[in-house]
């Protein structure tokens, strides 16, 4: 028995191998390879035709995967342009709207609604722009580029799931070039993990519902480590001679060590008890103190 099942997980796992798509060359192999790998992975046949029927390859997503200039810009440029008094008016508008799921959201997950309003704000304008890429040619799209695949391949087959599941439609669902879905964008794999019917209509509506969007936000970044109830950035004053390579996610050290250097809040008290001190513009920018929370974003 035992060399039986060593034998038959060799022969399953090769035929995986072999079906499973490499990145470039022709793009109607790639997705005739895909198709062959979600039927060694379960899938009907006839629902694997149906989903890869309209796929096309999208040109403008791989143009927007090469531009991404707004990481070359420096901080308080890129804080001043996504930051406005019509955004801080709306903001204070949805929270009033939303006060029970993000009381809801204060009582599950511990995420501060002001976190969840700005990840709102910046991904999609509070929803009202959510992306026109299509979905689905965008991940096969990325996936095919010999870039990042092994990122983009496996949402594919999450996007697969949730089309089997009545959640996905690949003719009609849109959404940023990578691949994000919906109010605060979340990959298809993310949506199956941390989905939250937010709502109580039966099904997660990230496009359409902001309390699925909301609850299924907190929930991914409590699933990252965030620590209920406690901050995640402060500004702060530097010393003209600090050591300047204790700087960075790299180092962290209790508040009261920090103190001892001659860093101090720029108002009130420091709000955690331990953090990363960052010059996001270098000695002469703004400074912060990074708490644990901090990096729960790049999980």
């Amino acid at each position: 028995m035992r060399q039986f099942l060593v034998t038959f997980a060799f022969i399953f796992t090769a035929t995986l191998a072999q079906a499973e798509a490499p990145c470039g060359g022709n793009f109607s192999g790639f997705v005739d390879a895909l198709k062959q790998q979600a039927i060694a992975q379960g899938h009907r046949p006839s629902s694997v035709d149906k989903f890869f029927s309209g796929v096309r390859q999208d040109p403008k997503t791989l143009a927007a995967d090469r531009k991404q200039g707004v990481f070359q810009m420096p901080f308080t440029d890129f804080a001043r342009r996504l930051i406005s008094q019509q955004r801080l008016n709306a903001g204070l508008a949805k929270a009033k709207q939303n006060r029970a799921t993000f009381d809801k959201i204060d009582r599950t997950y511990g995420v501060s609604r002001g976190v969840l309003l700005a990840f709102w704000a910046f991904e999609t304008d509070y929803g009202n722009f959510q992306g026109d890429f299509n979905t689905l040619n965008s991940l096969v799209t990325l996936a095919h580029d010999c870039r990042r695949p092994a990122l983009f391949r496996p949402q594919i087959f999450a996007a697969l799931d949730l089309f089997e599941s009545g959640d996905f439609d690949p003719a009609t669902t849109t959404g940023a070039w990578a691949g994000e879905i919906g109010m605060v964008q979340m990959l298809p794999a993310d949506i199956i993990e941390n989905g939250i019917d937010g709502d109580g209509d039966g099904h997660v509506s990230l496009k359409t519902s902001a309390p699925d969007a909301l609850m299924s936000g907190a929930k991914m970044l409590a699933g990252f480590g965030w620590r209920a109830g406690e901050p995640w950035l402060q500004e702060v004053r530097v010393p003209d001679q600090m050591d300047w390579a204790l700087t960075g996610l790299e180092t962290t050290k209790s508040v009261s060590d920090w103190a001892k250097m001659g860093i101090t809040p720029r108002g009130g008290k420091f709000a955690g008890t331990t953090g990363s001190i960052l010059l996001p513009q270098g000695s002469k920018g703004p400074a912060f103190i990074a708490y644990p929370n901090f990096r729960a974003y790049f999980d």
